[in-house]
């Protein structure tokens, strides 16, 4: 049997920041999938596509900007960016790349 959770993929670095946000999405009722690297992010969303991308920024080896720009070349799947940046301009490229919101 399939599972009814609506899965969520999280890409976040800081592990702890990962783990906290995991088991609120967790209690919430939701499925998460959970990677701490940029990398295979775009893989992962092709064969398996989430129903949401809640999506850091600043990963090591594939940085969350390309990563969503390079997922909008295939993929409508909502994206959330995670971020510590807070200025306008960052949140202006972000929407500009594809993000649903910031």
């Amino acid at each position: 049997m399939a599972d009814s959770k609506k899965r969520i993929l999280l890409v976040e670095d800081q592990i702890d920041v990962a783990e906290i946000i995991r088991d609120y999405l967790i209690e919430a009722g939701y499925s998460v999938d959970l990677i701490h690297t940029g990398e295979g992010v775009v893989d992962s969303v092709r064969t398996s596509p989430p129903q949401l991308l809640l999506l850091d920024l600043m990963l090591p080896k594939v940085d969350g900007i390309t990563i969503c720009k390079e997922i909008r070349t295939f993929s409508e799947v909502p994206v959330i960016m995670l971020t510590a940046k807070v200025d306008e301009i960052d949140r202006m490229l972000g929407y500009e790349l594809g993000a649903d919101d910031y």
